[in-house]
This record gives structure tokens, C-alpha cells and sequence, in this order.
């Protein structure tokens, strides 16, 4: 017989069984991992994996052998297989289910054994789909995902070790892990298992399509390609897309713009099988909406009317309306069916049919109508589901959402608003002014995640024909200009993909004396010129005829500030604004009417109800009339700007140091929203007036109960992701170095009063942010320590023992009431 030599091949499994038949055989079992020492003509000798202390010889016939990186050890050697980790742990874990599958079988617990070998076939599945390396990052990434989720909810139900992993899947090393962090990933793993559980047991199932993923990401997006767009113009056209709600009857997102040639391309060639957005900020009461459309304006730029001929030259350039599309997407956003970038829907074009067919009015008739005779006219277009945020979706499926898709974001805030970084390592950042004039203008977001969108929609007009024999032809222009008149260049988004330009013209509805355009565009004027911008509305009637329509002259004028006279932005909502009419010049001349009303309200309304008439005062040279009205609405969107007096009041208090007292009282009673977008600022405002009076204790009451209330408000779910943003600001901005004791000192008086039995009724909102007070005390102390060599000790050691003996006392009261509810 041969000797028995070293091999190079080390690692392998058993693909049959071999049963043991003489002395020196080992036996092994099909999947039966081995370590091979040495071979001799058609035999290997070694070890099972299983039990290393018995060797023997078995056939090289009935092993597969595995790649492996082989370890010295002293005398000894190690195989470690060369395999990714993630299929080493699916490898493993089958071994460990099998044992126990095989046990469930014989104890008769059917129902679990059926469950673990419908796992064990997926994971088998998956595991091979991970060994053939064909998989795309992104496809490969949500797999991990997969096989983790899987495998962990296994162990969870057949009571085995639970495996904490960090955020790439990775099964994390406790040996490189602090035991804070393990502890940490421990809870949220099992909460995650916990919460998948019940779902899977709820008597209510889940929707098919929605998996665990979904539900874990506060932000949902809706992925969107534009295969193709067949439709006889004859004209170059505009696609506007966006999702509306037919309950509300309005439109929740952004617009996607898409520019089409008159040759049926798309006018930007590079963007020919490219046309890609993704509708982000989606939340889960988006998503519970009874119904959600994807609807398409299509407006052609031409003449005003295709019938007319070419006999007389013919004004060009006019927005008309053309047609709509609506797409019922509610199965896609709910789950209900799967959402597959490949799977192409077909939507129908309505064509307009009179000239009184405003696009909103069609598009709210078309979601509740039936077929209609398309004759082949529409566009097609795939669909699908995305989870996560944006920087999630690009990670997760760069082949779906690169730098060069469009991203149109909803209109109004998502449900769960996501912190910006905390910038700077000194109070007030490169974001954030501490101090001066402009406190208004500091937010919490960084640069690139910074929100400072306006968002205004063209409701609707009425407009008299006046000296015409029909009524006017209605073109609304919008600019914003500085207080000088002067436009402001590039600040007009007509949606997303498309450039931003410094007049936005509506479209032009054929003789109609009530007009309803519903057209939404951005407005993003620089943070610093906000305060002395506004919004202009041009009238002019649009002719046919090209040589009729360049005699005609602006007939009307309106114009709306986006600042208030109190330093806080135009108020969400509609506004009814005023008409002026006269000479053209003078209606774009800034200095002429920035002095009179922009806004209808009561009593000018009263005023206005006779015919026109000259304003009073300086000789404006405008003339108001009431024949005519125009209606817009606006929504502020901004990290940067707020519409609350109370907390502007707040933020910039030295102005008025008389209305403390109340503004520290009102910021209770702002909305949570605007209290969060200015954390970093309002937490810097309440530092700040305690520093400034550390002589006297007359704000620390005011003071600490506000901060219980930002405290209180971080700890709200719609705000949970700022709990690190607010560790970010104790650890990096906060520089109070007094605040501990005036925040200690109220503390115990709170905790003394009530162990009194004397009412406080801010005592539990203060033990509920009791972990973030005593935060502050112990950062605020060791920067006074820092700064103060160590001084004080004794007296902060006496502060926390007066606190302690008063929790002692609180606790140890018989009394009842207040004392009671405290304990």
C-alpha cells in the first residue's frame, strides 16, 4: 500500500453517507464537514468537525473538498474555510435547525417542524444564490438582510442563542465590541424578533409585498421610470407627474418635469431610456391613504390652437393645455401587489375635449372614470417600492437610483422628521448664529440637507373682459424680486429634473372669465435674502395673432412678501390677493407698490365692494379693481425659516427682553415641528438667558420647564431620531458652565415641594426627562471644572446630596395626592 503523505487539500463535505465497517473507518454522515490530513490512493485520513478526537481513514470518493485557509498552531494546523462569513453562519445554523427539525418531527409538532423546513429550504436556497457571485451589490445587500432576518427569527422560535450583528449583518466580536454596545444591539435585536413575531401572529396578516424591511423604515419612496410616451402633438411638450390623493383632492408631491420634442423624443437626447424619479418622504399614513394616483399633466408649448392654419403668422410659445393621465397605484404603495422595475404599466392619455376643461378639474373626473378610446396614446411606465431613506435607496439599489435621478420630495414635511449632522464644534456651528439679528435664520441641518422651500400653487383668477368683445386669453407670469424690483435669478422650480428659471409663465386657458390653473412650482430664494424678496404676479392677455400679441401690454399686477412685518414667513394656507392695474411700468416698479396692501382682508374687501378708484396718499399712479380677483396658496417647507411668532420671539429675545417672561411661557404651546427644526437654536436661546441672569433666579423656573418640554418632545416617536442630535449638542455645542446649579436647584425645589404634598404639576414630565437634565449637570460641571481648575466641589457635592435626601424624602412620604402620583 502507498504511504500515507500531507495533502494540500484540507477542508471538505461528505456528499454520501459511510457508515463505519472496519476498525480504522471513520464514519460520516451527508454534510459532514472534515479536516484532511493526509491521502493515500483514493483515501484521505482525518478528523470530523464534529468530534475532533476521533480520527480514521475514509473514501476521497464521497468528499467534496472546499477551499480553505490553513492555520499553524504550534504542531498543530487549523482549517478555516474560505468561504464569505455569511454563508459559513447559513452553513452552521442548517447543522444546528437540522438536529432540532429532526426532533420536532418525532415529538409530533407538525406545525413547527413544517415552519423550520420551509427555513431551511430558503436558506439553502439563498445560501447557493450567495455562492454563485452573480448577484448585483444591491441585490446582494438585501439578500444579507434576508438570510439574517431569517436565521435570527429561527434561533428566536426554536429557543436557540440570539446573534447581535452591526449594521453591514456582520456577526459583531465581543472581543471588539465594549460591552455597552453589545448590550445596546442585544435589545434592539430582540425587540426587532419581538415585534416581527407578533406580526406573524396577529390575526390580522400582513399585506403580501410588504416585508419586515418596509415596516422598519420610517420613509417609504416610490421609484419611477418613463419608458416611452407616444401622443400626436405635433408640438414640443411638457409632462408633469405627480402623486395625487382623490380623498383630498390635491396633489402630495413635487412634480417630475419632463421636456418632449415635437419629433416624440425627449428634448434633452441624454435623457432618451433615462427618465428617472423617485418620490421620496412617503410616510406610513401615505401609505394607508384609501387611494393613491400617479397622474400625468401634459401640456403642449405652441400656438393656441393646432386647427389653426399657418396662413398668418401665429403667436408661438403659449402653454395650452393637452391632456391627462392617472394611474391607480394604491395596490403598488400599499404592497397589496409586487412593485417590479421591470413590469411596464400602460397609462392612457385624456385628451381635453372644450376649452373650458381646466387639467385639476380632468384629473379629478378621470380617477373616478372608466376606460376610455385611448387609440394607442399614452405612456409607459414602471413602478416599484423603495425603503429607507434617500442615502439608504442609492446604497441599496444603485442601479435603480444614481446622482442622476430626479428626486421630488412631498409637499410638507415627512412623517418622521430626520436630523441634519450637528455642524461645528462651537456653539452656533457654521449653521447656527448664537447670537445678533439674524437668530431667525439658523437652523439645525448642515449644508446639502438643509429645507428651505416654498412652494407655491396658481389657485385660481377671475378676470373681467373689460373693453374686448370676448374674454381675455389669461397668462399669469411669477418672479421673485428684491426690494429694488430687480428679479432674482434662478429661483423658480417648476419640479424636479427640470432647470430652474427666474419667471415661471402659466398656462393659458382659452376665453374663460373664471380661471383655475392649480399649478404648483418651488420657490428657493437664498437664506439670506429671504427677508427682503417678494413674490410678483404679472396679467397679460395672449392673442392668437402674433402681431395682436406682442402690442399686448400687462393689464394687471398683484405681489405678496414672503416675510411678515414680524420677521416670521408667509402663513401656509390661501391668500385672496390685491389687483392693481395701470401703466405697465409703473406696475413693475417696486418702489410703487410695496407700500400699499398686498392682501384682501375684511375690511378692504368692505372697501373694494364699489367699481375701481384711485388709491389715496402719494400719487401711485395704480388703480385698484374689484371686477377682477386671484387667488394663490403657499407652503413652507424650511429648516431654516419659522411662521411662529412665539418661537421667533424666543430665538431672538435681546430684541425685546420685556416679552421673556411670556415668550418662555408660549413656546409650550408651539408646535412640536417648529420647536424641532430649531432644536440647536432654542436649546442655545434657554442656555443663553440663564447664563445672562446667573445673578438672579427669576427665568430658571421658566427655563428648566422649557427644557423638560424640548426633553419631552425628542422622546415623541415622530421625533425619536433626534435623540443623537441632542446627544450631539450636550457632547459638542452646550457651553453653560453655570447651568448646573441653577438646573439642580430647580430640580430639588420641584422634588421638595412635592414631597410636601404641595401640587407640582411639572414633576412627572421632569422625571421623564430626568436622564437628559442630569446630562447637562454633569457636562455643564465638568466645563466649569475645566475652566475653573476643579473649584466648587464641595458645593455641587452638597447640591446632588440635598437632591438625593429630597428623592429620599418624596419616596419615604406617606402622603397621598400629589405626593403619590410623584412616586
Amino acid at each position: 500500500m502507498a504511504p500515507w503523505l500531507p495533502t494540500k487539500e484540507k477542508y471538505g463535505v461528505a456528499v454520501w453517507n459511510f457508515p463505519r465497517t472496519k476498525e480504522h473507518h471513520l464514519p460520516l454522515q451527508i454534510g459532514e464537514m472534515v479536516h484532511i490530513l493526509q491521502a493515500s490512493e483514493g483515501w484521505y485520513c482525518g478528523y470530523s468537525l464534529r468530534n475532533r478526537a476521533a480520527r480514521g481513514i475514509f473514501p476521497a470518493s464521497l468528499i467534496r473538498l472546499k477551499g480553505a485557509v490553513v492555520e499553524q498552531r504550534g504542531a498543530e494546523e487549523s482549517v478555516v474555510p474560505a468561504e464569505m462569513p455569511m454563508v459559513q453562519e447559513i452553513t452552521t445554523t442548517l447543522r444546528e435547525w437540522a438536529t432540532i427539525w429532526k426532533q420536532l418531527y418525532v415529538t409530533g409538532q407538525t406545525e413547527r417542524y413544517g415552519q423550520v423546513k420551509w427555513m431551511m429550504q430558503e436558506l439553502m436556497e439563498q445560501r447557493s444564490q450567495l455562492l454563485s457571485g452573480t448577484l448585483p451589490k444591491d441585490q446582494l445587500l438585501r439578500l444579507r438582510k434576508e438570510v439574517t432576518g431569517k436565521m435570527d427569527y429561527g434561533n428566536k422560535i426554536l429557543a436557540l442563542d440570539l446573534v447581535v450583528r452591526d449594521e453591514d449583518e456582520n456577526i459583531l466580536d465581543p472581543d471588539r465590541t465594549s460591552v455597552i454596545s453589545l448590550f445596546q444591539a442585544h435589545r434592539r435585536a430582540a425587540q426587532t424578533l419581538t415585534q416581527r413575531i407578533q406580526e406573524e401572529t396577529s390575526p390580522q396578516q400582513r399585506a403580501p409585498g410588504h416585508g419586515t424591511h418596509g415596516a422598519a423604515w420610517p420613509s417609504h419612496n416610490l421609484y419611477l421610470c418613463v419608458r416611452n410616451f407616444v401622443c400626436h402633438i405635433g408640438e414640443e411638450a411638457q409632462l408633469f407627474m405627480a402623486l395625487y390623493d382623490p380623498g383630498e383632492q390635491r396633489i402630495i408631491s413635487e412634480n417630475y418635469v419632463i421636456r418632449w420634442a415635437s419629433t416624440g423624443v425627449p428634448q434633452d437626447i441624454e435623457l432618451l431610456n433615462n427618465l428617472k424619479v423617485v418620490f421620496t418622504d412617503l410616510g406610513s399614513t401615505d401609505l394607508k391613504r384609501e387611494r393613491l394616483f400617479l397622474v400625468c399633466q401634459i401640456i403642449r408649448v405652441g400656438r393656441m390652437d393646432l386647427r389653426d392654419s399657418h396662413s398668418r403668422k401665429l403667436s408661438t410659445g403659449l402653454r395650452r393645455p393637452f391632456g391627462i393621465s392617472v394611474m391607480d397605484i394604491t395596490d403598488i404603495t400599499k404592497g397589496t401587489c409586487d412593485s417590479d422595475e421591470d413590469k411596464q404599466h400602460f397609462i392612457p392619455v385624456h385628451l381635453v375635449a372644450a376649452d373650458g376643461d381646466f387639467l385639476h378639474n380632468m384629473i379629478r373626473k378621470a380617477v373616478e372614470g372608466k376606460d376610455i378610446n385611448h387609440k394607442g396614446q399614452g405612456l409607459w411606465v414602471s413602478l416599484k417600492m423603495l425603503w429607507g431613506d434617500l442615502s439608504q435607496v442609492r446604497k441599496d439599489h444603485p442601479h435603480l437610483v444614481d446622482r442622476s435621478t430626479a428626486v421630488a420630495r412631498k409637499l410638507g414635511y415627512p412623517e418622521v422628521i430626520m436630523p441634519g449632522k450637528c455642524g461645528g464644534d462651537k456653539p452656533g456651528g457654521p449653521w447656527g448664529c448664537q447670537h445678533g439679528a439674524r437668530t431667525w435664520l439658523t437652523g439645525l441641518s448642515p449644508p446639502g440637507d438643509v429645507r428651505n422651500d416654498i412652494y407655491l400653487t396658481l389657485v385660481q383668477g377671475e378676470f373681467d373682459k373689460g373693453n374686448k368683445k370676448t374674454q381675455k386669453n389669461v397668462e399669469v407670469t411669477v418672479c421673485v424680486c428684491d426690494e429694488a424690483g430687480n428679479v432674482v435669478q434662478n429661483v423658480i422650480h417648476a419640479g424636479a429634473g427640470d432647470s430652474p428659471t427666474s419667471h415661471y409663465r402659466s398656462v393659458v386657458y382659452y376665453q374663460q372669465r373664471h380661471q383655475r390653473w392649480m399649478e404648483t412650482l418651488k420657490i428657493a430664494v437664498p437664506i439670506e435674502d429671504v427677508h427682503r424678496t417678494h413674490l410678483r404676479f404679472t396679467f397679460r392677455h395672449r392673442s392668437s395673432s402674433d402681431s395682436k400679441d406682442r402690442s399686448e401690454r400687462i393689464f394687471s399686477m398683484a405681489f405678496v412678501r414672503l416675510m411678515r412685518p414680524d420677521g416670521t414667513t408667509l402663513r401656509d394656507g390661501e391668500h385672496d390677493l390685491v389687483l392693481y392695474k395701470g401703466d405697465s411700468k409703473k406696475l413693475e416698479d417696486a418702489s410703487t407698490y410695496l407700500s400699499l396692501p398686498s392682501e384682501r382682508n375684511l375690511s378692504e374687501s368692505k372697501l373694494l365692494s364699489g367699481s375701481s378708484f384711485r388709491l389715496s396718499g402719494a400719487t401711485s399712479g395704480l388703480a385698484l379693481s374689484t371686477r377682477d380677483s386671484f387667488q394663490i396658496s403657499t407652503l413652507v417647507c424650511s429648516t431654516k425659516l419659522t411662521q411662529n411668532v412665539n418661537l421667533l420671539g424666543l430665538l431672538k429675545w435681546r430684541s425685546k427682553p420685556s416679552l421673556l417672561c411670556g415668550n418662555l411661557q408660549k413656546l409650550m404651546n408651539v408646535d412640536g415641528g417648529e420647536v424641532i427644526k430649531f432644536l440647536q437654536d432654542t436649546l442655545d436661546a434657554l442656555f443663553s438667558i440663564m447664563m445672562e441672569h446667573s445673578e438672579t433666579d427669576v427665568y430658571d423656573t421658566l427655563v428648566f420647564d422649557a427644557l423638560v418640554f424640548i426633553v419631552g418632545l425628542v422622546a415623541d416617536r415622530k421625533f425619536q431620531h433626534f435623540n443623537t442630535v441632542l446627544e450631539a449638542y450636550i457632547r459638542q455645542h452646550f457651553s453653560a458652565t453655570l447651568a448646573y446649579k441653577k438646573l439642580l436647584s430647580v430640580l430639588t425645589q420641584y422634588v421638595e415641594q412635592a414631597g410636601r404634598g404641595e401640587p407640582c404639576e411639572h414633576l412627572p414630565r421632569t422625571f421623564k426627562a430626568l436622564e437628559y437634565i442630569f446630562k447637562f449637570i454633569v457636562r455643564s460641571r465638568h466645563l466649569f471644572a475645566q475652566l475653573y481648575e476643579g473649584k466648587e466641589v464641595a458645593e455641587f457635592q452638597r447640591s446632588l446630596q440635598r437632591f438625593f435626601l429630597a428623592l429620599n424624602q418624596l419616596m419615604e412620604s406617606p402622603l397621598e395626592g400629589p405626593t403619590l402620583l410623584s412616586q
